[in-house]
Parts: structure tokens; C-alpha cells; sequence
């Protein structure tokens, strides 16, 4: 595939069944063809050229629908927005979103009245493992009933989990970001650690599912840092300044296994 289209080679292959490509070329194909008209005429031109058989059959089928097509009515404003939105996030994600915002405010009213956990404020405790609960609600096999349609989509795997998990940061870091400037927790304390819990939830998931990835890493979390800091009402090392070199660390870390293994996430695997 060259930087801007694809090549002639990648093109004839798809267009005479893919078998002679790679699995990753042939993702890589769809889901350069759904933006570039330029290729899209060359894959029409060399189906028509290396499978004539295939390009009757198509020229068939859009006979008959063409008809129906024209009679159709155009797609309502407020439904095409809704299929945008679609692109970024499913409806089942809605009402986890909303929950970890109430757990946020839930934490933030907390800290307000002073619960008697010393030093400890909860926003900066739960922060890095809130994005997590949205990010497995977003690419959850049990909570997206048409999963292996997603799976199957040529904007499936990365690129669509890299939409989502946005989506969600871009959620819950506004209400942390607000929840950190009522109670005065700095924005680095909680954001870098979260960034890093994310992106290794990301890259895991790659190998055990996104699902199961977040539930390890919030289980780990919750047992290691939230029990011991409520029980010694003392903030950990982990959520300290002296920390963030280390979070930076497994956040490049993160990062680098997603790229690595960007094409684990176009199987079926990663919505466990």
C-alpha cells in the first residue's frame, strides 16, 4: 500500500478474490476504499477486467435496486447524525458513561463533606480506573449486540476502538477535570495515571479482550493501592508528583504495545 493509494497489485488481487493477499492487506484495502474515490474506480475497472463474471452479476443486482434507491426518501437530518455519532460510540455505552460521572460526583461529594479518610481524596483514588470502566462498556462482546458486525466492519479494529475510547475520555476527563479543581487535586496527579491505565488496558486487551483487561487492572487497582491508602487514610506513592515518571513510562509502554499489535483488534478475541 503506498502513502496515498493503494497499488495496482493489492487491487487486482482483491478484485480476483483476495486469496493471493495477506489478511492485513486486505483490511487495509476496505478500509482505504471507503474514503478514496480514485481507488474505487480502479477496483471497479479491474473487476471488470479480471472477474467479468462478478461484474455482470453486480451490474444485475443494481438494476434492480437502483429503482428502489430513487424512490427512497433522504435520510432525515437528525437520523444522519445519529449514524454519525454511531461511528463514535454505541447505546449501550450511554448509561455506563453516565454511571462513571455519578461515581465521580459520587467521590467528589465525598471529599466535600469529609468522610474521615485523612489526607485521601477519592477523585484522585477512583480517576485512573473510571475511564477503564468505559472504555470495556464500549467494547464489550456481551454489551454490543451486533459485536461480530462491528468485528467485520472494515473500520473495525483499532481505529474503531482508538474512536471509542476517545468518546470516552472525552466524557469523564471533563468531570474529573472539574471534580480535581473543587476538592484541589492537580490535573497531573490523576491525569497521567489515567492515560496510562487506559492505554494498558488497550494493550492487553489485545491479548485477554479489552473486557477482561479492564476488569484485571481495576481488580489489581482496587487491591494494591484503593484498600491499602483507605486503610492507612495515607495518599500511595502511586498518586504522589514523584510518581508521573513512572505512569509516563507505562503509558509509552501502553502505547507502543497497541501499535505493535494494532491488528489484534480486528478479531472477535478483543471484544472479550
Amino acid at each position: 500500500m503506498s502513502v496515498e493509494h493503494a497499488s495496482m497489485r493489492i487491487i487486482d488481487g482483491y478484485a480476483r478474490g483476495g486469496t493471493d493477499l495477506a489478511a492485513d492487506e486486505v483490511w487495509a484495502l476496505e478500509a482505504h476504499l471507503e474514503a478514496c474515490g480514485v481507488c474505487r474506480d480502479r477496483l471497479s475497472a479491474a473487476v471488470t477486467a479480471e472477474a467479468p463474471a462478478v461484474a455482470a452479476l453486480v451490474g444485475t443486482v443494481w438494476s434492480g435496486l437502483e429503482p428502489q434507491l430513487a424512490a427512497i426518501a433522504t435520510m432525515p437530518r437528525q437520523r444522519r447524525w445519529s449514524a454519525r455519532l454511531s461511528r463514535w460510540m454505541t447505546p449501550t455505552m450511554v448509561p455506563w458513561l453516565a454511571m462513571v460521572v455519578s461515581v465521580t460526583l459520587l467521590a467528589l461529594l465525598l471529599d466535600l463533606v469529609d468522610t474521615g479518610f485523612g489526607e485521601v481524596s477519592l477523585v484522585l483514588l477512583l480517576a485512573p480506573i473510571l475511564p477503564v470502566l468505559g472504555v470495556a462498556a464500549s467494547w464489550s462482546r456481551g454489551l454490543d449486540p451486533a459485536y461480530e458486525l462491528t468485528a467485520s466492519a472494515p473500520r473495525a479494529g483499532l481505529y474503531l476502538v482508538l474512536r471509542r475510547t476517545a468518546s470516552v475520555l472525552a466524557v469523564v476527563v471533563p468531570a474529573l477535570l472539574v471534580a480535581g479543581w473543587v476538592t484541589g487535586v492537580t490535573a497531573a496527579q490523576w491525569l497521567l495515571p489515567c492515560l496510562a491505565f487506559t492505554s494498558t488496558t488497550l494493550a492487553l486487551g489485545g491479548v485477554v479482550g479489552v473486557t477482561r483487561a479492564a476488569v484485571a487492572l481495576a481488580a489489581v487497582w482496587a487491591g494494591a493501592v484503593v484498600a491499602p491508602t483507605l486503610a492507612t487514610s495515607r495518599t500511595t506513592f502511586a498518586l504522589q508528583t514523584g510518581s508521573l515518571p513512572v505512569w509516563g513510562l507505562v503509558l509509552a509502554l501502553g502505547t507502543a504495545v497497541v501499535i505493535a499489535r494494532r491488528g489484534a483488534y480486528s478479531v472477535l478475541g478483543a471484544h472479550r
